[in-house]
């Protein structure tokens, strides 16, 4: 199995600066993995750094608490995709899901995704703040709304696990017939793990330890 084809290399922290954006690039590139995932600021440095390269730029947008308004997302998205993304990780508004405003939901998730013209849209669910019942109609919500992901999370909530091998195993089992795919993201630091996830249905894997992963016993 090549790991590195599954691996979205991460660097996220509000805090990064262009000398380990710049790391992240160059690890990206040189164990192939399939993209890296950066804040919008620096997905222009990132897809002219990588520009000869099979590396994907990934960026997310409404991160990490998805409570932006629905139009400032999608201008996110316009912006990130003038910028050079090639897929979109956007965080939904879990306030609204528990609220049971499904319609509120589905329809900035679809106004997103038109935003992305024709770029994949990873929709992130934020599972360590959902219960199952909640992941289902999330997921099902996605599919309605024509994305092409479910993400488990961001990574960024305090005292959070992240993905989840029973979360990735649901939203899988949920979106599967569909033909929308699954990221696991958030926890993801070796091997073992990494191949957890994938055995449970995830296709990618969002991580910030790319390089341990593909080199682990």
């Amino acid at each position: 199995m090549e790991l590195n084809k599954y691996i979205e290399h991460t660097l996220l922290k509000q805090d990064a600066t262009k000398e380990e954006i710049i790391k992240l690039l160059d690890e990206a590139k040189n164990y192939k993995f399939f993209g890296v995932c950066v804040n919008p600021v620096n997905v222009k440095l990132a897809k002219d750094y990588l520009k000869d390269t099979d590396v994907k730029i990934v960026t997310v947008i409404g991160f990490p608490l998805g409570q932006s308004t629905r139009e400032i997302k999608v201008l996110e998205t316009i912006d990130a995709v003038k910028n050079g993304a090639d897929e979109i990780d956007m965080v939904i508004n879990d306030g609204k899901l528990k609220d049971g405003d499904f319609s509120y939901v589905r329809d900035e998730i679809a106004a997103v995704k038109m935003a992305c013209q024709g770029k994949n849209l990873k929709v992130i669910l934020e599972t360590d703040l959902l219960n199952k019942t909640e992941i289902k109609k999330a997921c099902e919500l996605c599919i309605e709304a024509g994305a092409d992901f479910v993400k488990t999370s961001t990574g960024f909530v305090k005292d959070g696990v992240g993905a989840k091998e029973e979360d990735v195993k649901l939203m899988y089992e949920t979106v599967k017939d569909s033909g929308l795919k699954v990221k696991a993201s958030g926890g993801i630091r070796d091997k073992e793990t990494a191949l957890k996830m994938i055995d449970a249905g995830a296709s990618r894997l969002g991580t910030s330890s790319g390089v341990k992963i593909c080199i682990d016993g």
